[in-house]
Protein backbone atom coordinates (compact mmCIF):
# COMPACT_ATOMS: atom_id res chain seq x y z
CA UNK A 1 0.00 0.00 0.00
CA UNK A 2 2.81 2.30 1.21
CA UNK A 3 6.29 2.56 -0.10
CA UNK A 4 7.62 4.68 2.48
CA UNK A 5 6.99 6.56 6.03
CA UNK A 6 8.62 9.62 7.16
CA UNK A 7 8.59 9.86 10.90
CA UNK A 8 8.33 13.59 11.43
CA UNK A 9 8.32 15.64 15.52
CA UNK A 10 10.48 18.98 16.63
CA UNK A 11 14.09 18.44 17.01
CA UNK A 12 14.44 15.07 15.29
CA UNK A 13 16.26 13.08 18.68
CA UNK A 14 14.21 11.75 20.31
CA UNK A 15 10.80 10.77 19.27
CA UNK A 16 10.62 10.63 15.57
CA UNK A 17 14.35 8.73 15.45
CA UNK A 18 12.13 6.07 17.96
CA UNK A 19 9.79 5.80 15.97
CA UNK A 20 11.88 5.42 13.07
CA UNK A 21 13.82 2.75 14.26
CA UNK A 22 11.73 0.78 15.81
CA UNK A 23 8.92 0.76 12.25
CA UNK A 24 11.86 0.13 10.11
CA UNK A 25 12.75 -3.27 13.05
CA UNK A 26 8.62 -4.50 12.40
CA UNK A 27 8.21 -3.54 8.65
CA UNK A 28 11.77 -5.78 8.06
CA UNK A 29 10.51 -8.52 10.20
CA UNK A 30 6.95 -8.72 8.40
CA UNK A 31 8.76 -8.66 5.18
CA UNK A 32 7.23 -5.87 3.82
CA UNK A 33 9.63 -3.50 1.13
CA UNK A 34 8.74 -0.16 2.92
CA UNK A 35 11.43 2.92 3.18
CA UNK A 36 11.19 4.09 6.84
CA UNK A 37 13.37 7.80 7.66
CA UNK A 38 12.78 10.83 9.73
CA UNK A 39 12.97 14.26 10.04
CA UNK A 40 11.71 17.13 12.23
CA UNK A 41 9.75 20.82 11.75
CA UNK A 42 13.03 22.54 14.34
CA UNK A 43 15.45 19.59 13.29
CA UNK A 44 19.02 19.74 15.60
CA UNK A 45 20.34 18.86 12.45
CA UNK A 46 23.40 16.97 12.60
CA UNK A 47 22.87 15.89 16.06
CA UNK A 48 22.87 12.05 17.16
CA UNK A 49 19.76 10.86 19.08
CA UNK A 50 19.19 12.01 22.49
CA UNK A 51 21.26 9.60 24.89
CA UNK A 52 17.97 8.51 27.49
CA UNK A 53 16.39 7.32 23.92
CA UNK A 54 19.29 5.64 22.58
CA UNK A 55 19.59 4.01 25.70
CA UNK A 56 15.64 3.10 26.51
CA UNK A 57 15.73 1.67 22.88
CA UNK A 58 18.37 -0.23 23.14
CA UNK A 59 17.54 -1.82 26.21
CA UNK A 60 14.49 -3.60 23.75
CA UNK A 61 16.68 -4.09 21.08
CA UNK A 62 16.44 -1.06 18.61
CA UNK A 63 19.71 0.54 17.92
CA UNK A 64 19.39 4.17 17.12
CA UNK A 65 23.43 4.99 16.84
CA UNK A 66 23.51 5.53 13.43
CA UNK A 67 20.96 8.24 13.53
CA UNK A 68 21.51 11.95 12.67
CA UNK A 69 18.63 14.92 13.05
CA UNK A 70 17.97 16.49 10.41
CA UNK A 71 15.19 19.13 9.28
CA UNK A 72 12.23 18.39 7.10
CA UNK A 73 11.95 19.64 3.89
CA UNK A 74 9.54 19.98 0.66
CA UNK A 75 12.00 17.12 -0.82
CA UNK A 76 11.06 14.58 1.75
CA UNK A 77 7.72 15.55 1.84
CA UNK A 78 7.10 14.90 -1.45
CA UNK A 79 8.54 12.05 -1.66
CA UNK A 80 7.42 10.16 1.11
CA UNK A 81 3.90 8.17 0.94
CA UNK A 82 2.82 9.00 4.48
CA UNK A 83 3.87 11.53 7.07
CA UNK A 84 3.29 10.72 10.77
CA UNK A 85 3.54 13.10 13.14
CA UNK A 86 3.66 13.14 17.36
CA UNK A 87 0.91 16.12 17.99
CA UNK A 88 -1.53 17.94 16.36
CA UNK A 89 0.93 21.42 16.90
CA UNK A 90 3.01 19.08 14.47
CA UNK A 91 0.34 18.59 11.85
CA UNK A 92 -1.02 22.10 11.35
CA UNK A 93 2.56 23.42 11.16
CA UNK A 94 3.12 20.56 8.49
CA UNK A 95 0.15 21.45 6.50
CA UNK A 96 0.91 25.07 6.49
CA UNK A 97 4.53 24.97 5.40
CA UNK A 98 3.58 22.37 2.94
CA UNK A 99 -0.14 22.06 2.00
CA UNK A 100 0.56 19.34 -0.68
CA UNK A 101 0.94 17.11 2.77
CA UNK A 102 -2.76 17.13 2.97
CA UNK A 103 -3.92 13.76 2.83
CA UNK A 104 -0.97 11.61 3.78
CA UNK A 105 -0.09 13.10 6.76
CA UNK A 106 -1.44 11.49 10.48
CA UNK A 107 -0.67 11.27 13.72
CA UNK A 108 1.37 8.48 14.57
CA UNK A 109 -1.10 8.07 17.58
CA UNK A 110 -3.68 7.66 14.59
CA UNK A 111 -5.22 4.24 15.68
CA UNK A 112 -5.11 4.55 19.06
CA UNK A 113 -8.02 7.35 19.39
CA UNK A 114 -5.58 10.33 18.09
CA UNK A 115 -3.28 9.40 20.83
CA UNK A 116 -0.38 12.49 20.95
CA UNK A 117 2.91 11.21 21.43
CA UNK A 118 4.32 13.42 24.42
CA UNK A 119 8.28 15.32 24.13
CA UNK A 120 10.28 13.89 26.80
CA UNK A 121 13.03 15.56 26.24
CA UNK A 122 14.86 16.65 28.99
CA UNK A 123 12.57 14.87 31.45
CA UNK A 124 13.19 11.94 33.34
CA UNK A 125 13.92 8.25 32.02
CA UNK A 126 10.15 7.47 32.53
CA UNK A 127 9.20 9.54 30.83
CA UNK A 128 11.07 8.42 27.77
CA UNK A 129 9.92 4.91 29.01
CA UNK A 130 6.51 5.67 28.66
CA UNK A 131 7.02 7.16 24.92
CA UNK A 132 8.79 4.41 24.08
CA UNK A 133 5.39 2.16 25.00
CA UNK A 134 3.25 4.49 22.78
CA UNK A 135 5.32 4.91 20.29
CA UNK A 136 5.58 0.79 20.52
CA UNK A 137 1.63 0.52 20.43
CA UNK A 138 1.27 3.11 17.57
CA UNK A 139 3.49 1.58 15.15
CA UNK A 140 1.72 -2.08 16.22
CA UNK A 141 -1.08 -0.48 14.98
CA UNK A 142 0.20 1.23 11.61
CA UNK A 143 1.69 -1.80 10.74
CA UNK A 144 -1.28 -3.68 9.43
CA UNK A 145 -2.03 -0.47 6.92
CA UNK A 146 1.79 -0.18 5.56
Amino acid sequence: MFDSVLMVCAGNICRSPKAEYLLKRKVAAANKAIHVSSAGLTAMKGHDADHTAQSVSAERGVDMTPHKGRQICGELVASHSVILVMEESHLRDLHQRYPHARGKAFLLGKWMNNQPIPDPYKQSREAFEHVYQLIDQATNAWLKYL
